[in-house]
């Protein structure tokens, strides 16, 4: 291995960490002709434990489907669960979080089934399809504000307030509180990245379960026509959720439900904005914004990471020999352009016809909220292209600036005129 070979790990987990700004995709590049599977230098992994990447679509479906080789739960291998706890590194005191609690994504059969059971219910397609009107609106709504102005921040005035604006009714949110729910959702995003995190996390992963606690609080007194009254329903009911699920599972949709399609609005117009000529076909057709949306989704989703998975026992992967307790990292942005997978994968074409990508991961971890993603991004970039057909940057390109996020990377800001 050539020593710039041997520099691509540490160059990966400096994007993964938040400390280098590059573009990440010539050194995933790389990272697959080295490898299906790769081992990184990880502090986190513990004493004498090892992490890996997984670069390619074939082998990151295994890790993510094979719940005989790997879980999501540490615990459940060593009893410990410090390699989260020490991510996150949160303060002991105030409600769980989704973070610091047993949400569904730290837990593994057969408590997943129980949880991900009692609000799938409301994560229909058909559900979400239901939701379309209100969608519309809102994105209608918002447009309507900037519309005379003929310039506007996608980023601060459409791809963050339209999902925000819809979980919060879906859960029954204040839409006074959205605001404060905006900052710390952001201070936690921005705030913690693989082995990283920001001084003051743990405060605000502490203030988002105390407001979420005295949410329900105030739910159990007043319930609404709302997830949250009906998650209160079913916890009262006994055996099937305890409050500290309850409050885990309420944060986990709170800021999941808005944070990664925001990223997928914006990271998306910015794609767009980046290759005119699909642009151009899309403006043409809108019948193809369905189809975009997924090759966005595979070009650069709002995830470039799935959580850590564990080795349950010595185990092998692409010829890899991997220990009992080693933390394993499905790299998905590098699998959805797996060149073993899709022609041209670093072009992007909003005509391809794609069987499946990794952007809202695979098997029981799968992304809840994919439907009521796919119905917002497919609504957001319809009615954007719709009513504002001259679209364009209104700064520089190379002003335009990446924030890494948790496992994620996403736009601080994209100002546009038209």
């Amino acid at each position: 291995m050539s020593n710039s070979d041997q520099n691509l790990p540490e160059k990966a987990l400096n994007i993964f960490s938040g400390a280098s700004g590059e573009n990440p995709f010539p050194i995933f590049a790389q990272m697959r002709a080295m490898g299906s599977v790769i081992q990184i230098p990880f502090p986190m992994a513990g004493e004498g434990g090892q992490a890996w990447l997984v670069t390619r679509m074939e082998e990151a479906m295994q890790v993510l489907k094979d719940h005989h080789r790997f879980t999501v739960d540490l615990s459940s291998i060593n009893g410990d669960s410090n390699g989260r706890e020490s991510l996150a590194d949160h303060a002991e005191s105030g409600p769980p979080t989704f973070f610091t609690g047993k949400s569904m994504l730290f837990v593994d059969e057969p408590d997943h089934r129980r949880l991900r059971g009692l609000v799938s219910k409301a994560f229909t397609p058909r559900y979400m399809e239901s939701l379309r009107p209100r969608v519309q609106k809102i994105a209608d709504e918002l447009l309507d504000r900037v519309q005379a102005q003929g310039e506007m921040d996608i980023v601060k005035d459409y791809a963050y307030p339209l999902p925000i604006n819809v979980i919060s009714e879906m859960l029954g949110v204040p839409q006074s509180d959205q605001e404060q729910i905006h900052v710390w959702s952001g201070a936690i995003a921005h705030g913690l990245g693989l082995g990283r995190q920001e001084p003051r996390v743990a405060e605000h992963l502490r203030a988002f379960g105390e407001y979420t606690s005295q949410l329900v609080a105030d739910k159990r007194k007043y319930p609404g026509d709302d997830l949250i009254s009906q998650l209160i329903a079913i916890e009262e009911e006994g055996d099937r959720l305890n409050e500290a699920e309850l409050i885990s599972m309420i944060t986990l949709l709170i800021f999941a439900g808005h944070e990664t399609t925001s990223n997928l609005i914006a990271t998306g117009s910015l794609m767009l904005l980046d290759h005119p000529e699909q642009l151009d076909k899309l403006k043409a057709d809108l019948h193809l914004v369905p189809s975009a949306v997924e090759e966005l989704l595979r070009f650069n989703g709002p995830a470039t990471i799935a959580g850590p998975r564990f080795a349950i026992e010595d185990t092998e992967l692409a010829g890899k020999q991997i220990k009992k307790g080693d933390m394993v990292f499905p790299l998905l942005k590098s699998a959805n352009r797996d060149e073993a997978q899709f022609t041209q994968p670093e072009e992007l074409d909003v005509t391809r016809k794609i069987n499946r990508h990794l952007a809202f991961g695979h098997g029981i971890h799968m992304c809840l909220g994919a439907p009521l993603a796919r119905v917002e991004a497919d609504i957001a970039f319809t009615t954007l292209l719709r009513r504002m057909p001259n679209l364009r940057l209104s700064v520089p390109r190379e002003n335009v600036t990446w924030h890494f996020t948790l496992s994620s990377q996403g736009l601080a800001s994209l100002p546009v005129a038209f």
